[in-house]
């Protein structure tokens, strides 16, 4: 099946199965390495990405699904290469120690910020509740997530 979809800004056209998934297409097609292949459930988070205005765990969605959509991966948020306030504010905070987990966090507290400016800590918690961190103990993301929003004010 033939899709066009638009991924960071570019246009992406491409005949892929029914059944391919979209973080496939992004990982194998586009060769954006950001969202991962975690637990391929949707229970882990890593394939977080966004999709229009809201973020959506890509393992659990089928590439012509967003047939038509503007798709955003951690790759796309900042156009010029540097680290957004948000990305800054996690490695200040030592809100990032694998990594594994940190792109599909990113873009879920990316699409938390941009529904609520100022997050309270459970809010900030109930926007990662779908994000799964081995590492972190998610006490050093909840304060980045509050550093960048005082930055930003």
């Amino acid at each position: 099946m033939r899709i066009t979809l638009t991924v960071n800004g570019d246009r992406v056209e491409q005949d892929v199965p029914p059944n391919v998934l979209l973080v496939d297409l992004l990982r194998d097609t586009c060769e954006l390495t950001g969202a991962k292949v975690g637990c391929d459930t949707g229970q882990c988070g890593t394939c977080v990405v966004r999709l229009g205005d809201r973020s959506v765990k890509s393992c659990q969605m089928l590439a012509v699904q967003a047939d038509g959509a503007e798709v955003t991966t951690v790759e796309g948020l900042s156009g010029d290469g540097e680290l957004t306030p948000l990305q800054e504010a996690l490695w200040e905070e030592h809100g990032a120690q694998c990594g594994f987990c940190v792109p599909g966090m990113v873009m879920s507290l990316t699409d938390l910020l941009e529904h609520d400016s100022a997050p309270d800590e459970q809010a900030i918690r109930a926007g990662i509740a779908g994000n799964l961190c081995r590492c972190t103990g998610y006490g050093a993301v909840v304060r980045a997530v509050q550093k960048a929003v005082k930055d930003k004010s």
